[in-house]
């Protein structure tokens, strides 16, 4: 899973980016700006030192106030210790000019839609695993066949699971901070008056914590519907497979005069696909009833 939740209304490209823009993030936090010029590469540090002193003395040839010779004698003086100083400086790797983009354009996205990511790390350890068990549920129903083979509604599904994810994680992420923070002013020791106003506010915490807690029960319910399906599905294909063989093995059986009672458990098949066809209409119908209770 990835290390940041963003909002699914954020355009894709952009989520992109800050999904993957959590350790840009943890260093923002920690007073960390990229810098304003763009790294050189070594071809570059030449060019500048090349241009910059030849200019300047052209400049002071041109204007008269330097004398040829003299301007040569400084020319060399300058470029010596100069040409030393860039021999020993590498220039930037592709690597180091990737990552100095990506941290730039990180920095400049995690600005912009502040409000709109969540980074998981924030989670305290409850809200992590009620988190983990959503996402785990949204895996559960979006890599099922089921929903691949469009037997679920899998364009409601692209747009619900995301949404119900990011309001989960949202709502999550503002608990833990005032969970925190009341557990801190909590531990220090509460005057009696004190303690009379924390009670209401610590079952508030509570209350959130339950209706969320009804959100991801929800989405789990809709993923063991997924999975009944899922295994009728996988069920009735195989049954379907075996089916499309049983000639083969009735020719066999004949061939070979083997007893017959092979035979009807070859026919039973049939029956048995029926049934399973039943099931798994059954689980898919039971799934879309499960997916109603989101709203749109």
């Amino acid at each position: 899973m990835a290390d940041v939740i963003v909002d699914p209304e954020v355009p894709p490209q952009d989520a992109q980016v800050l999904r993957k823009s959590g350790r840009v993030l943890i260093k923002m936090r920690q007073g960390w700006a990229p810098k304003l010029w763009r790294p050189s590469s070594g071809l570059h540090y030449w060019m500048l030192a090349a241009f910059g002193p030849a200019a300047s003395f052209g400049m002071l040839l041109g204007l008269g106030l330097m004398s040829p010779g003299l301007a040569v004698l400084l020319l060399t003086l300058l470029g010596i210790p100069l040409a030393m100083l860039l021999l020993d400086r590498k220039g930037l790797s592709k690597d180091e000019a990737d990552e100095y983009r990506f941290e730039r354009e990180a920095f400049a996205q995690l600005r912009w839609y502040e409000g709109r990511y969540v980074l998981i790390d924030d989670l305290d350890e409850p809200a992590a695993r009620l988190l983990a068990r959503a996402q785990r549920a949204i895996a559960t129903v979006t890599g099922s066949r089921v929903n691949a083979e469009g037997l679920l509604d899998d364009v409601r599904n692209a747009v619900i699971l995301p949404a119900q994810e990011w309001e989960i994680a949202r709502l999550l992420a503002k608990l833990s901070a005032l969970r925190t923070e009341h557990r801190e002013t909590v531990s220090q020791g509460l005057t009696p008056e004190a303690a009379a106003v924390a009670e209401p506010l610590t079952r508030a915490l509570d209350s959130s914590e339950a209706a969320v807690l009804a959100r991801v029960e929800a989405l789990e319910g809709y993923a063991a519907s997924v999975a009944d399906a899922e295994r009728a599905y996988v069920a009735y294909h195989q049954i379907e497979e075996l089916r499309g063989r049983v000639h083969q093995y009735e020719d066999l059986v004949a061939e070979t005069g083997a007893d017959t009672f092979a035979v009807p458990e070859l026919e039973r098949l049939a029956a048995d696909a029926g049934e399973l066809e039943r099931a798994l209409r059954r689980s898919v119908s039971t799934a879309h009833e499960a997916m109603r209770r989101f709203r749109p």
